[in-house]
């Protein structure tokens, strides 16, 4: 599937064919807009967050995103609930498939820890429910990436407490790989802030490569990154489209970065071989120019315990 599309939430300067998701954590978003008939406040909104990042914002275009239960306590299996409102307040009950799916929910905590990206049953009052794994405390980021049908592709963020013991992790350190149980993840390339950068990542097995990569939400790998210093959010997936005759089946799934601005980012590639979902973790530094305009980025990557076989697809 063309990534081009999912860039459509970003500024002028982020439009690439691949797609990362950086979202942001700090702020939760304005109240939902008035009802129709308050020209003022539908006005406003209805109008686009075009100068930020998703995910940054709990109400966008006249959509918010409502959690049920903002706070809760630990459990494995947290039964979690939400909906999207539209201007009105009214929950909506009509999307727009995309990426084999009418919405993506990604959840992770605040110290990048305990990445989720899992997909809610809609029932038809407009309630998406779907069981996170919040075994440790602390505050998560929840986003949800969307397209309402009649409307454009959005991606939404509000927090998520979970009391408990937060047991904070610091931010792995750069690398060029990912271990993940038998698989490693290779991340090869530089991301300049500002520009397309062409990165590929490889999966091996054992050693050797994997050339019978399967489909995954309609690509051979899905990446969402997000920016350490907020969240903030970008969500895409690679070049080319599994069965167009083009497009290898692995080892390497080639992406087009547009990293905003220079920092640290947390990239999350889930790929499918023999059945099973798998994620990769990466940390990448992505350096500002230095005084020949070149960049001194560098591709880096998370320890191995960060990689999450089966996080619940």
């Amino acid at each position: 599937m063309n990534a081009t599309g999912k860039f459509a939430g970003f500024t002028l300067g982020l439009a690439a064919v691949f797609g990362i998701a950086l979202a942001a954590g700090a702020l939760i978003g304005p109240e939902p807009a008035e009802p129709a008939g308050h020209d003022e406040h539908s006005t406003a909104a209805a109008a686009p967050s075009t100068d930020l990042p998703g995910g940054l914002l709990a109400t966008d275009q006249g959509y918010t995103l409502a959690l049920d239960k903002p706070n809760t306590t630990t459990a494995p299996q947290s039964p979690t609930s939400f909906r999207i409102l539209d201007a009105n307040g009214v929950p909506v009950t009509k999307y727009v498939n995309s990426h084999d799916k009418d919405l993506h929910l990604i959840v992770v905590r605040r110290d990048m820890t305990g990445f989720q990206h899992v997909h809610p049953v809609l029932d038809p009052a407009g309630t998406w429910t779907v069981p996170l794994n919040l075994s440790r405390g602390g505050d998560y980021r929840v986003y949800a990436d969307f397209t309402p049908e009649g409307g454009s592709n959005l991606t939404l963020g509000a927090d998520l407490r979970v009391a408990g013991n937060y047991d904070v992790r610091a931010l792995p350190a750069p690398a060029a790989t990912a271990q993940v149980g038998e698989y490693t993840v290779a991340l090869n390339g530089t991301v300049a802030p500002g520009a397309a950068s062409k990165v590929t990542l490889s999966v091996s097995r054992n050693g050797a490569p994997v050339t019978d990569l399967q489909p995954y939400l309609g690509a051979y790998g899905h990446l969402v990154a997000l920016r350490a210093a907020d969240l903030a959010y970008l969500h895409v997936h690679p070049e080319g489209t599994p069965g167009d005759g083009a497009t290898p089946a692995g080892p390497g799934i080639d992406f087009i970065v547009n990293a905003p601005s220079a920092g640290d980012y947390r990239l999350f590639l889930d790929f499918q071989h023999q059945g099973v979902v798998r994620t990769a973790e990466f940390t990448v530094r992505v350096a500002a120019p230095n005084a020949t305009g070149a960049s001194n980025a560098v591709p880096t990557s998370a320890p191995a315990e960060h990689g999450t076989p089966g996080h619940g697809h």
